[in-house]
């Protein structure tokens, strides 16, 4: 009989401190990998505004790629952590090793197409060609380090899905540290290392990910958190992978999307020149680090929904899921008031272009009117998605990002003298839109008649 390492009954006792006890470690390890993303681009940005819009085209593509990754990690979190709010820690065990075999064997396709067709990707987008160049090799060494980065990212889900957020966290925190520490030695040659450019802060994210899999495989396989698998877990079972795909299909769809739209957005973007590519990336790369309390704690109150609905106790899932709405709006708000003061200065960090400022800190400003509503979205979804409930998701994010976002992003730049900005008014006005519809779909409660 499998053994729970320290268990936590999630499912009874006071939600917000099950909720902010659940939920910190994951914010953490989440903007733990964010600041490490920042990082690379503050060295990337000492290369040029060419190696900048490179790699910022080139995460598009990743962001791409990793969203088929999204639906089969929704339909594990939702299956493992109902299994866990049910006691069923075998159960939970089975479908996180069928999760592994899934994983590696879809990271080993991404891997050989990746690092064959890198540069024809990049191309894609129309951009200059040093710009391809620069994404093309960036792509290659990430590509070759895929099979590892499906592992690790699969532990770590996994891991946080049985109620256990403290040691995804500390995997992130070692292997980011490496991260930090390799980046700059790799990308500008400092201490006798080579000086690999672009290459290099692509090298140390593979060297990171590689050590990250190892800890979580060997977190996972000795027992040292609340699931531990056994060799059987392995054994392939059809009806349990066709589970997790059925669950998983409307998300990866979702997802999918997603990431297609934000390319097109890149392409409304390119025609105003290699500058605005470049602070448009870098404007992403703040996003996410805006993104990572809600992801963190979306994510937490996730968990507590499938654990809750496992437990049959719905109406703790709800609370949990707005309290975690409100905690993340009062952030939100504080980061786009400063935002408006110190956008320039933010921007600065990254590059001395100071056209590429100047565009990027009219960027990040026009974002506040999104980001202040932000945590609806971000964070019911979520919650929808714990509870095993992804086709309302992906309705949603259909009718947002294809007749909201992308329109309104190829009429916007043309009205009233908006130019480029007018692409990231049109993300803001669909996040709006976003939050109204997540919550009058969870407000109306058809997520908890879910049967997964």
């Amino acid at each position: 009989m499998r053994e729970e390492a320290g268990p936590k009954d999630w499912t009874v006792g006071p939600i917000v401190s099950n909720l902010l006890r659940l939920s910190w470690p994951m914010v953490v390890m989440e903007s733990l990998y964010v600041v490490s993303q920042l990082v690379d681009m503050i060295w990337v940005g000492r290369l040029g505004s060419a190696a900048v819009a490179g790699v910022g085209v080139a995460n598009i593509v990743l962001l791409m790629i990793m969203s088929m990754d999204f639906g089969l990690i929704v339909g594990v979190r939702a299956m493992v952590a109902r299994r866990v709010g049910g006691h069923d820690m075998a159960g939970a065990g089975y479908i996180a090793g069928q999760a592994f075999v899934l994983c590696t064997l879809w990271g080993a396709v991404v891997m050989i197409g990746g690092m064959l067709f890198a540069e024809p990707m990049m191309a894609v987008f129309g951009v200059d060609r040093d710009v391809v160049r620069e994404g093309g090799a960036y792509l290659r060494i990430m590509f070759a380090g895929w099979v590892p980065l499906e592992i690790l990212v699969m532990g770590l889900y996994v891991i946080q899905s049985a109620g256990d957020t403290m040691r995804p966290m500390m995997i992130e925190l070692i292997i980011r540290i490496i991260h930090v520490i390799l980046c700059p030695l790799v990308v500008m040659g400092y201490w006798g290392f080579p000086r690999l450019g672009v290459s290099g802060a692509a090298l140390s994210n593979v060297v990171s990910q590689v050590l990250g899999a190892i800890l979580g495989l060997w977190f996972l396989l000795g027992g040292r958190t609340r699931l531990r698998l056994a060799v059987s877990d392995f054994r392939l079972s059809l009806d349990i992978m066709v589970s997790i795909v059925k669950i998983g299909v409307p998300a990866l769809i979702m997802q999918l999307q997603r990431s297609l739209g934000g390319s097109a957005l890149t392409w409304f973007v390119i025609p105003f020149g290699t500058m605005a590519i470049a602070a448009h990336s870098l404007a992403l790369r703040i996003d996410m680090f805006l993104f990572m309390p809600s992801m963190g704690l979306g994510s937490g109150a996730g968990v507590l929904v499938g654990q809750n609905l496992g437990a049959h106790q719905p109406e703790r899932a709800e609370k949990g899921a707005w309290m975690a709405v409100g905690f993340v709006e009062v952030f939100l708000i504080a980061c786009s008031l400063a935002i408006l003061l110190w956008a320039e200065s933010i921007m600065g960090v990254f590059t001395r272009d100071l056209e590429v400022i100047r565009l990027g800190a009219l960027f990040l400003r026009v974002g506040t009117a999104g980001y202040v509503v932000l945590s609806p979205g971000s964070v019911l979804q979520s919650c929808i998605a714990g509870a095993g409930d992804t086709l309302p998701n992906l309705i949603i994010s259909v009718g947002i990002i294809w007749c909201i976002q992308l329109p309104l992003a190829f009429v916007l730049p043309k009205v009233g003298g908006l130019g480029v900005a007018g692409v990231r008014w049109a993300i803001a006005i669909s996040t709006m839109a976003g939050a109204i519809a997540y919550a009058a779909y969870f407000k109306s409660g058809r997520w908890k008649t879910k049967r997964i």
